[in-house]
């Protein structure tokens, strides 16, 4: 390997072997969620892993539901990761699969397994049941109903699917090992009683698989090489392998186990972030400060960088902790590249071109991106009332110029992509509070350097009071102002950062008005901004900010 070659992570490493010995010959993945929450970051490093795998090596990689559990799955769920996943720029072979399509599958297997004595219906309650499983330091103790005979059980099975059954009264468990040091092997459910209605299955099925039994199963059934998994299901391993050397599945599937994507200053439990929707600490699961790839996407993060985050993250065997200054930092350099620039004032104060006929509109024309000519150009329209930010002006004509870079009386500055003025007077209030000020602008000074003894002290932006629009900025910031959300409180909510969400007016370039929903704009010394994909429309802009110039946070409490 070259040294500028990307060095192979251990799941690469793996592939190569597998195809170099000849136990695969086409890689096939697949992303399978659980539809009961919308994705958050942790599973975008997911999506970019299995899908950059198949494509990497010209495999396949499906994308599929493990819709096992209906009390907690909505169609709400499955529309959104749908979504998601086409956003973040890939495309799953074939259609989209879902546990519930090999529902019939899985019951004769289940029929399968009862035959041959392993595995048994068990009347105790769950309370019974945890008891007599033990923990890790007392083995498990085997169940009363474990050793009935094999008609016993099928029939039984056969009333748990009939509905004769309460919920809670009974479960199918395979009879693997009670002593086992592995908790994951004592005797696990396959299946429990749910009477509630399936997104997908409807009414058919009163009884559903557990995760476990499912899991491997649906592997083998779509021919999945690699089966890729977090940590935690290291310890299932074993169990995923019982089940199927033991069922007569078509493929043998193997599963690897990698770390999760953990991010400090927020919070990836799927049951936390609906917590936060459900107690109104956000507005809804794409709230822009949620770390849910929706929220990400409204806030105006791009695709590109999040799967440039989840590259910079890596592929690992050991859990740690992503920094989310990472990820704000791929905003910012993608943004910086591809954003087009544009003048927003967020703190107005009306300047009047004294030497500009009143109802003149002079249509001025700046680059969309200083380093992008094939972005084009946008129009500005120069008018005799226009507004500059009330941060650069002051009256104090003791300021230097290298302390003050910006606009005093009786000075010059040049207004971006236009001419260079001069301040000469000011308007105030009966408070004794700047209203307005007057100044004039040098003809000559569009794209040209002024006449000589014209100095400008700096370069400030502007928007037409006349022709600018009023737009809504929505200004985020991080959701939780601790590092770790939770540590060392009762109450993660309690690190929910107060300042996470203002909303500020602001006058804005006309032409943004137009723009697209989902379009990205640097606005000049503000940040970067998106225009709502809900909310802005021309009649009411808005904006959201996605990401300020620079990293606020780094000095933060030092």
């Amino acid at each position: 390997m070259s040294t500028s070659e990307k060095p192979r992570n251990f799941i690469e490493q793996i592939i190569d072997k597998d195809l170099a010995e000849g136990r695969v010959t086409t890689v096939c993945t697949r992303f399978p969620p659980e539809p009961n929450g919308f994705l958050h970051l942790g599973h975008a490093t997911s999506i970019c892993l299995n899908f950059g795998l198949a494509r990497a090596y010209q495999g396949r990689c499906h994308l599929r539901f493990d819709d096992t559990n209906p009390e907690k799955e909505e169609q709400v769920y499955v529309d959104a990761i749908k979504e998601d996943v086409s956003w973040l720029g890939f495309q799953w072979e074939g259609d989209v699969r879902y546990a519930s399509d090999y529902f019939d599958t899985f019951y004769e297997w289940a029929l399968h397994l009862i035959k041959a004595g392993k595995a048994y219906v068990d009347h105790q309650d769950a309370q019974a049941m945890a008891k007599g499983r033990g923990d890790f330091n007392t083995p498990g103790v085997n169940s009363p109903y474990r050793d009935r005979p094999v008609a016993y059980h099928l029939a039984e099975f056969e009333k748990m699917r009939a509905g004769e059954y309460d919920e809670g009264s009974c479960s199918l468990r395979a009879k693997i090992d009670m002593q086992s040091p592995n908790m994951n092997l004592r005797d696990p459910i396959m299946y429990r009683i749910r009477k509630q209605a399936h997104h997908q299955t409807g009414d058919k099925w009163c009884i559903y698989p557990s995760y476990d039994f499912a899991h491997g199963q649906e592997d083998a059934i779509e021919g999945i090489t690699h089966s890729i998994c977090t940590l935690e299901f290291q310890d299932h391993r074993p169990l995923y392998e019982w089940y199927l050397n033991n069922l007569p599945v078509p493929h043998q599937p193997r599963q690897y186990e990698f770390a999760r994507t953990n991010v400090n200053y927020t919070v990836t439990s799927k049951r936390k972030l609906k917590r936060l929707v459900d107690e109104g600490v956000v507005a809804s699961w794409d709230d822009p400060r949620m770390p849910t790839v929706s929220g990400l996407r409204r806030r105006g993060y791009t695709p590109a960088s999040i799967r440039r985050f989840a590259e910079m993250v890596g592929v690992s065997r050991s859990d740690g902790m992503a920094d989310i200054a990472m990820l704000e930092h791929a905003i910012r350099d993608d943004l910086n590249n591809n954003a087009a620039r544009a003048m927003a004032v967020l703190n107005p104060l009306k300047l009047v071109v004294t030497n500009l006929p009143e109802n003149e509109v002079r249509t001025m024309t700046a680059p969309a991106h200083p380093q992008k000519p094939e972005l084009g150009e946008r129009e500005l329209p120069f008018t005799r009332e226009l507004y500059i930010d009330r941060g650069d002006f002051t009256e104090d004509t003791t300021l230097s110029r290298k302390k003050f870079k910006r606009l005093v009386i009786g000075d010059y500055v040049r207004l971006r992509g236009t001419y260079v003025i001069k301040a000469e007077q000011v308007v105030k209030d009966d408070q004794g509070n700047i209203t307005q000020v007057h100044a004039s602008y040098v003809p000559g000074t569009v794209g040209e350097n002024p006449p000589e003894g014209i100095r400008p002290r700096g370069v400030i932006h502007w928007v037409s009071a006349t022709c600018g629009k009023q737009a809504t900025l929505r200004m985020y910031d991080r959701l939780f102002h601790h590092e770790t959300p939770g540590k060392g409180v009762d109450d993660f909510i309690a690190h929910v950062n107060p300042d996470s969400f203002a909303v500020k007016q602001a006058w804005v370039e006309p032409s943004l008005a137009r723009a697209a929903p989902e379009a990205s704009f640097q606005f000049e010394r503000e940040g970067y901004f998106v225009a709502d994909r809900r909310d802005h429309s021309p009649e009411q802009p808005v904006f959201n900010l996605t990401i300020g110039l620079k990293d606020t946070w780094a000095n933060r409490g030092k």
